[in-house]
């Protein structure tokens, strides 16, 4: 019996040896990660907070499209030539700054659900001015605006898009390689006749 049960202890003890003494260098315990580099934090730039509703420009060029029913651009084009007024007549210099460069356009290719395309395009803008509608009106037809306003909105199929362009400055052309130069082949004398 005591043999049996020293052949028992050899054999547990034979197995377990090899996960007991491997030495801690040899286990497969992953190495500590490496100190990540980590890049600088870099703040975001300050840019104003745009009242809401407010229709101004960060860029020297800017759009504004306008969506207008068909069957109402006679209102909105009666609008136009309203705002067309306040910008003349202006007194504010601010205004007046921001009429010179506002042009009204009109697409001639019907847009979405037949609805006709109206494009401001301001070129220069006065940067941060706001170029909503309201404001210009109001100060210049302060007893009409409500009934102007009316005309506006009404005509309207939407909300307007408004984008700020800027000029795009292309990217230098490589410089320009002329075709390698070939010498001019000239005959070779024909051979002598035998």
């Amino acid at each position: 019996m005591r043999t049996v049960l020293t052949m028992l202890v050899a054999v547990c003890l034979a197995g377990f040896p090899v996960y007991a003494q491997v030495p801690v260098a040899q286990q497969s315990v992953p190495p500590p990660p490496a100190p990540q580099q980590t890049a600088p934090v870099v703040p975001a730039p300050v840019v104003p907070p745009v009242p809401l509703g407010a229709r101004t420009f960060t860029a020297p060029t800017g759009a504004i499209f306008n969506v207008v029913r068909p069957d109402r651009v006679v209102d909105f084009e009666m609008v136009i030539g309203y705002l067309q007024a306040a910008l003349e007549k202006s007194t504010d210099p601010r205004v007046r700054a921001q009429a010179a460069g506002w042009r009204v356009f009109k697409a001639a290719e019907p847009g979405p659900n037949s609805t006709v395309l109206y494009v401001f395009l301001i070129d220069t803008t006065v940067v941060g001015a706001d170029y909503g509608l309201g404001r210009i009106l109001s100060d210049a037809y302060p007893d009409q605006i409500q009934e102007i306003w009316k005309l506006y909105t009404g005509a309207l199929a939407g909300g307007g898009s408004l984008l700020n362009l800027t000029p795009v400055q292309p990217a230098p052309l490589p410089p320009a390689t002329s075709p390698p130069v070939t010498p001019a082949l000239t005959p070779r004398p024909a051979p002598p006749p035998p």
